[in-house]
Order: C-alpha cells, then structure tokens, then sequence
C-alpha cells in the first residue's frame, strides 16, 4: 500500500472519530426533551450514559483499524498483530451490536406512547447491520492472514 494512500486512510479514521465524538456532545443538547434541562440533568440521563458506554467498541474499532493500517504502512501486514488487530476489530463491532440492539429494545419497550419509535429502530437496525458486516470482514480477513503466516512459517 503506498504511502500516501495509508496516510489518507488513517487521517479518514481520525476525521470519523472526531465528527462522531462532536456528534455524541451535540446531539443530547438539541433532543426535543432536553430543551428544559440543565446540562447536568441531561448528561445523566441513563440512556445517554448508556450511549456513551456503548460506544468504546466503536472507538476501540477505530483505534485498531488504525493500527492496523500502521502495520500495514510497515510492511508487517502478514504477522500475529495484524491478526490480533483484526480479531479486536471482529470483536468490537459485535459488541457494538450488541449494545445497539439492547438500546433498540430499550426503547421499544420504554418509549412514550405519544412518540413513534420506527425511525430509532430503522436506524438500529441499519447500523447493527453495518456492524456485523464489519464483523463479517474482519473475520476473513483475520483466516486470510492466518492461513498466509502459517503458510510463510511452513515455508521458512
């Protein structure tokens, strides 16, 4: 991979990381039942706190992709890190989507009756889609990398 291009990816990681970070600051503030809060009361709203939890996969994700393209960049693409940043990549995104489909059930089951929970649930459902796409990936690329290192070392 050159240079340049790995640079780019890993400066799209970054950009990711912090838009979604901005987002997750913003958007508790501009939620229709926050507009009477204090900021304590709205950054302690158990959902919120929960959302927060649940995204340390999604940050841990980020940060091995990173690395991973770091292992890359050194021509180490073919050894146990790789593969054991890929495994944490696997891992991460199924733990994501775990967490987003126990959020989607909380409020299915929680919300108010006046509310429509449809587009909460659409967009869980799209994004635990993603994630075990992502799952997905990351596992054959995991078996693709092991089964190469395995091959090099029956080789050497």
């Amino acid at each position: 991979m050159k240079q340049r291009s790995r640079l780019f990816l890993q400066g799209v990681l970054v950009l990711i990381g912090i838009a979604t970070l901005a987002l997750m600051i913003r958007l508790p503030l501009t939620e229709g039942r926050a507009v009477n809060l204090d900021l304590f009361s709205i950054y302690a709203d158990p959902f919120i706190l929960y959302i927060y939890a649940a995204s340390t996969p999604f940050f841990m994700a980020l940060y091995k992709t990173f690395k991973l393209l770091g292992y890359i960049g050194q021509n180490r693409a073919f050894s146990l890190n790789s593969v054991k940043s890929l495994k944490s990549i696997k891992q991460c995104a199924i733990a994501l989507s775990i967490f987003i489909v126990m959020a989607g059930i909380y409020i299915r089951i929680f919300h108010a009756k006046e509310d429509d929970p449809a587009g909460f649930l659409a967009l869980c459902f799209l994004i635990t889609f993603g994630s075990l796409v992502v799952a997905t990936i990351a596992g054959v690329f995991e078996k693709i990398l092991q089964n190469g290192i395995d091959l090099k070392s029956e080789i050497e």
